[in-house]
């Protein structure tokens, strides 16, 4: 069947040399972008890409190893991308695969979308110090500001399609029993490659779609062949950064964590100002310092603007009352 796309919708997977998002990095990213279809397409126009890549630490400038337990999943070993490129040399293409697209993976939310999103900040932080650094050349310090200037894509604005979500919330199990169930009953070839994990989410995505057409006894809402829709099943995000160090109550940025938590972010920023140096310093992923510096540099604009507001005759009157009061005089 044919997907109800308003723009594309891309489709990825990702392997990597471990589940930690903020030392791990990626080895495999699969891409497949599945195109809004026109009136005479019997399916969506799709285009696939798959990158090896090797996992580098920019600070050490060495490789990062795989850890063992990861290699006897995705099959990948340490010398098995010797000679592939690292993730900075591709991440140009990528930011081009991902401008302009909703995105759609299987449990994405939990990890692949963090993960991707720590690559990009790992680049982002490389060229801040590139551009920085007194001594590098000026063309070196161009190079990274164009390298930002490409790579200026923000992912938390991007709709995501979990279909894990969609697939526990309708048939809880795996990929692989999702393909069984959706697809016809036989298992995919390739199950933990990034290419063939990504295909398998893209028909499971479809098959689910067209076998919940309707309500039953069990779900009371169909599914929608909508993106919107489809992206909120199992409920939208409620982190403010991946790894949910921000959450959202009521809608009010708050800390999940530590001597903090429950208070909100701004209140924070108030009460103790050199907790936002803390998180900058400590051993959180790249994602979560940014949004607090994100958060930060609001709350310093809005205290800004208060600050520069003149005050109106009732607030005069308000201060010289208290001033009163205090002291003593009438």
């Amino acid at each position: 069947m044919k997907l109800n796309l308003e723009k594309p919708l891309l489709f990825f997977d990702i392997e990597s040399t471990g589940l930690n998002i903020a030392t791990d990095a990626i080895i495999e990213l699969s891409f497949v972008k599945v195109f809004p279809a026109t009136e005479e397409d019997k399916e969506n126009p799709v285009e696939t890409k798959t990158w090896k890549i090797l996992p580098w630490n920019y600070a050490e400038r060495k490789q990062i190893p795989i850890n063992p337990q990861a290699s006897l999943v995705n099959g990948v070993h340490d010398e098995d991308l010797v000679g592939c490129p690292k993730f900075i040399e591709v991440v140009p293409e990528v930011a081009s695969w991902v401008k302009d697209s909703d995105l759609a993976g299987f449990n994405s939310n939990k990890f692949d979308l963090p993960m991707l999103a720590e690559e990009f900040e790992r680049v982002r932080q490389y060229c801040d110090l590139r551009i920085n650094d007194p001594k590098a050349p000026d063309a070196n310090k161009q190079k990274a500001k164009k390298m930002l200037e490409t790579i200026d894509i923000d992912l938390h604005a991007c709709r995501m399609v979990d279909v894990q979500n969609i697939y526990h919330y309708m048939e809880p199990r795996n990929l692989r029993a999702a393909y069984r169930f959706y697809c016809g009953g036989e298992d995919f070839e390739n199950a933990h490659t990034a290419e063939a994990d990504t295909i398998a989410t893209y028909e499971v995505l479809k098959g689910q779609l067209e076998m919940y057409k309707e309500p039953d006894k069990y779900h009371e809402q169909a599914l929608k062949n909508d993106i919107d829709f489809l992206s909120g099943v199992g409920g939208r995000p409620r982190n403010v950064d991946y790894a949910g160090r921000i959450i959202l109550k009521e809608g009010v940025p708050t800390i999940s964590f530590g001597k903090y938590r429950d208070k909100s972010v701004k209140e924070i920023f108030h009460r103790d100002p050199a907790y936002f140096s803390w998180i900058e310093n400590g051993e959180f992923t790249l994602d979560t310092k940014r949004q607090f510096r994100l958060l930060k540099e609001q709350y310093a604009k809005e205290e800004k603007a208060i600050k520069s507001r003149p005050l109106d005759k009732r607030q005069i009157e308000d201060a010289a009352d208290l001033l009163r009061n205090h002291f003593g005089a009438k």
